[in-house]
């Protein structure tokens, strides 16, 4: 996520680590790093500089907590004032009325049509009902694309493609679905130079009265987002925001950090294509993540929406003691696979930044191919793997259809990454990382 941002500042943290004092160049050196990151990921310029002399002031003359050493004093003010410029807290969505109307708004090709059936996604397992209407008469095809990707999550939809008046369908849209918990209002994408669309919105805005206008902002654009989201707040109150295509973005901290700046709360980011890839936007989350310290609590919830929560909270904390087999390791596979593309759960891990590249670059295909080794194996293998020598790695393999050499490579990946978790574990956390893991995981 954000291409190289949480890789250079992570490497920041690492120096500063290593270093044995902390004085006034020593911080004025982190400073120039951390300004460099944030410059490269597109963020504001004069936005960089303020965040930066925050950081620098708060580092040379507040005093660290009782038991906090120099170094963890800065990583800490790091985090904070990081926080501070994406919005400091969590938004939710409040429902106060029902039917609770949303409308979206954004550009052609911000991804607005998807965004509002992952929407539409994530409120329905939030225990909502939600449906959606659709008023786009301008995109060939919207209404079609809408009928596809509604039909997967079960969420009723309105629309009619030989209507060309917007207004009409938001009105029998919102009359149809009255009786549902929250209305969603898929409009035409517009740009800011394009007075009848704009004017259209303002239309559709009195006819549908929303509760509340949520602007979708695509990411890849960096620091236009802010000029949009101007754009846009002139024609109608914008409340939210969701960014959208935040995925290996090189501009998502430009857009980021520019929507922050108009007032609106970010409420949600789009991480991929998939329909289950959008999340409540929490800057503390999003910022340990990007830091490398993880995100336990995202990684629970995740596993909480495709198990029982006892048996979710449990794998999760034997990959962090370290304390699991390889048939414990076979049936996490399983969970990953359901819960996102790989390197997604990965990211979500503390510390996994520092696990050997292999270990950190598992495939989907890789994984196949483990556990069809894993499916060789005996019981009595997988839940004691150190009995695995070279007369078993050969029957094993034969067993699979595998080479050695495979079985090998599986042992060695289940070792390096039992070893890196267990290093990592939230009780081995100790100073204001720990504090921050502890916290999320309250």
């Amino acid at each position: 996520m954000l291409g190289n941002l949480g890789k250079n500042l992570t490497k920041t943290m690492k120096k500063l680590a290593g270093m044995s004092i902390i004085d006034e160049e020593v911080v004025k050196e982190v400073i120039k790093e951390i300004q460099r990151a944030l410059i490269q990921a597109d963020v504001n310029i004069q936005l960089v500089f303020k965040l930066s002399k925050s950081i620098e002031d708060r580092a040379l003359k507040e005093e660290p907590s009782k038991g906090i050493t120099p170094k963890e004093h800065i990583i800490t003010i790091m985090y904070e004032e990081l926080v501070n410029l994406l919005g400091k807290k969590t938004v939710e969505v409040e429902i106060e009325t029902k039917p609770y109307k949303i409308l979206l708004l954004g550009l052609q090709g911000s991804g607005k049509t998807t965004t509002v059936t992952k929407l539409a996604k994530y409120l329905l397992k939030k225990g909502f009902k939600p449906a959606i209407v659709c008023t786009d008469t301008w995109r060939p095809a919207a209404y079609e694309q809408l009928v596809q990707l509604t039909q997967d999550i079960n969420v009723p939809l309105y629309g009619d493609p030989t209507n060309k008046n917007a207004l009409d369908l938001a009105e029998k849209g919102i009359d149809k679905f009255r009786k549902q918990g929250i209305i969603l209002i898929d409009t035409a994408g517009r740009h800011k130079e394009e007075k009848e669309l704009l004017d259209e919105m303002e239309q559709l805005t009195q006819v549908i009265e929303p509760d509340e206008a949520m602007l979708v902002i695509d990411g890849t654009i960096g620091q236009q987002a802010r000029e949009q989201a101007l754009a846009f707040s002139k024609a109608t109150k914008v409340g939210s925001i969701i960014v959208t295509k935040l995925d290996g973005s090189a501009k998502g901290g430009g857009a980021l950090s520019a929507v922050s700046e108009i007032g609106a709360p970010i409420k949600f980011i789009g991480t991929g294509e998939r329909i289950d890839d959008i999340e409540a936007f929490d800057p503390e989350r999003f910022i340990s993540r990007l830091l490398g310290m993880g995100d336990i609590k995202s990684l629970i919830e995740k596993a909480e929406e495709i198990a029982e929560e006892d048996i979710s909270v449990d794998a999760m904390d034997a990959m962090l003691s370290g304390k699991f087999t390889l048939k414990d390791m076979s049936s996490q596979f399983e969970m990953m696979g359901k819960m996102g593309p790989m390197q997604q759960v990965i990211n979500m891990l503390p510390g996994m930044g520092k696990l050997p590249k292999n270990a950190s670059q598992i495939t989907e295909e890789k994984i196949n191919r483990y556990k069809i080794i894993m499916n060789s194996m005996t019981e009595h293998e997988l839940e004691h793997p150190e009995i695995i020598k070279q007369s078993r790695v050969k029957r094993i393999s034969r067993g699979a259809g595998m080479r050695n050499e495979d079985v090998k490579e599986l042992l060695k990946y289940y070792n390096v990454t039992k070893k890196a978790i267990k290093g990592f574990g939230r009780r081995k956390m100790g100073g204001p990382l720990g504090q921050m893991m502890r916290q999320m995981m309250r």
